[in-house]
C-alpha cells in the first residue's frame, strides 16, 4: 500500500472511532488522590481508574497518593503539576469542601475544572469490638458527661464524619466546640486508630469498615442517613433521638487550563466509564450509591454544597 493510501485508512478509522491501538496514540490517565491508601478517596480512585481502562477511554492509569489537610496538599499538587492536561483527573467530595472551609488552603478548588459527581455515600460510625461502651446511646451519655473524653476518629478536619460530630454534639446540648476530633490523614490510619483502640468513636463510610464489621472487629452503633442502611445492623441517628442526617459524595475534577472541549471529551470518557461492569461491579462492592451529575448542573451542585456546609459549620461552632 502506498503512504497516500495507508494514511486515508487510518483516517477512516479514525473517523469510525476504529483506529487500531497500535495506530493511535496511548491514552495515560494520571489519576491524583488527595489522601492516603486504604480509604475511601482511594478506593474510588483506583476503581474507576479500572473503569477507565475497561471503557478503553485510557490505556493506563498511574495513581498519586498525596494526603493531608482534607485533600488540600493533593489539590495544590494537581493544579500546579497538571495544567492543561487532557487525561488527569482527581478524585474529591464533600470532604475537601470541608476541608477548604476550615482550612483556607492557598490553592482553592475553583482553580482546577469540575467534571462530575459519581457515588453518594452516608457514614456510619462504629466502635471497637472491646470498647466498653455497646450503643451510641453510650456514648452520647458520656459526651454530656465529659466532652473531652470523648475521642472521635475519622478524616481531615471538616470532613462528614466531624462536621456529624459537631452536629450530634450540638443536638445533645453539648458545645460543638468542646468535642474532641481526631483528624487523620487516610481512611486506613484511622482505621488502624479504632481497632487498636485510640479512639472511642470513628466514623467514615461503610465500605470502609465493611470488612471489619462483617470480622466482628468493630460495632456500628449509628448512621448518618434518613432511613437505615441495607446490610448494616445499627439505627439512624434520628432513631435515637439526635436529628442528624448528613451524607458523603465523591466526584472528580479534571485538570486547570483545559478547553471546553477538552472537557467535554474528558466528561464523555468519565460517563462512559461509569456505565462498564468494571464500575457496577465496584458500585456493588463497596454499597457505594450511584449519584451521578456533570456539566452546569455539576458545577451548580458544588457551589450550592459550599453554601450549605457553610451554614452547617457555622451553626455547630466549627468555623
Amino acid at each position: 500500500m502506498r503512504r497516500d493510501d495507508f494514511l486515508k485508512t487510518l483516517a477512516v478509522f479514525a473517523a469510525a472511532g476504529s483506529l487500531p491501538l497500535a495506530a493511535r496514540a496511548a491514552s495515560n490517565f494520571k489519576m491524583m488522590i488527595p489522601a492516603n491508601p486504604g480509604g475511601g478517596w482511594d478506593l474510588t480512585g483506583r476503581a474507576f481508574g479500572k473503569a477507565l481502562q475497561e471503557a478503553k477511554v485510557a490505556d493506563t492509569v498511574t495513581y498519586d497518593n498525596k494526603g493531608g489537610a482534607a485533600g488540600a496538599l493533593g489539590l495544590a499538587q494537581f493544579v500546579n503539576g497538571s495544567k492543561n492536561d487532557p487525561n488527569a483527573l482527581m478524585v474529591m467530595g464533600a470532604v475537601m469542601l470541608g476541608g477548604i472551609i476550615t482550612g483556607k488552603p492557598p490553592v482553592s478548588l475553583d482553580k482546577a475544572t469540575p467534571i462530575a459527581r459519581i457515588t453518594s455515600e452516608y457514614n456510619v460510625f462504629v466502635l471497637p469490638s472491646n470498647s466498653p461502651f455497646k450503643t451510641m446511646q453510650d456514648v452520647i451519655a458520656q459526651l454530656k458527661k465529659d466532652p473531652g473524653s470523648v475521642k472521635w476518629g475519622g478524616g481531615s478536619r471538616g470532613s462528614t464524619e466531624h462536621v456529624a460530630a459537631a452536629m450530634i454534639a450540638q443536638k445533645a446540648g453539648v458545645d460543638p466546640s468542646k468535642i474532641n476530633y481526631v483528624a487523620f490523614r487516610g481512611g486506613g490510619e484511622a482505621t488502624a486508630a479504632i481497632l487498636g483502640g485510640n479512639v472511642t468513636i470513628g466514623g467514615s463510610g461503610y465500605s470502609e469498615f465493611a470488612e471489619y464489621i462483617t470480622a466482628g472487629k468493630m460495632r456500628p452503633v449509628a448512621v448518618t442517613s434518613e432511613a437505615r442502611l441495607p446490610g448494616v445492623d445499627a439505627p439512624t441517628l434520628k432513631e435515637i433521638g439526635i436529628d442528624v442526617v448528613i451524607g458523603n459524595w465523591r466526584g472528580l475534577y479534571g485538570a486547570p487550563g483545559i478547553t471546553p472541549e477538552q472537557r467535554k471529551a474528558l466528561t464523555d470518557g468519565v460517563l462512559k466509564a461509569l456505565a462498564t461492569p468494571a464500575w457496577k461491579d465496584a458500585l456493588k462492592k463497596n454499597d457505594w450509591t450511584p449519584a451521578v451529575i456533570s456539566g452546569p448542573a455539576f458545577d451548580k451542585f458544588v457551589d450550592d454544597e459550599f453554601a450549605s456546609l457553610r451554614a452547617i459549620m457555622a451553626k455547630s461552632g466549627m468555623v
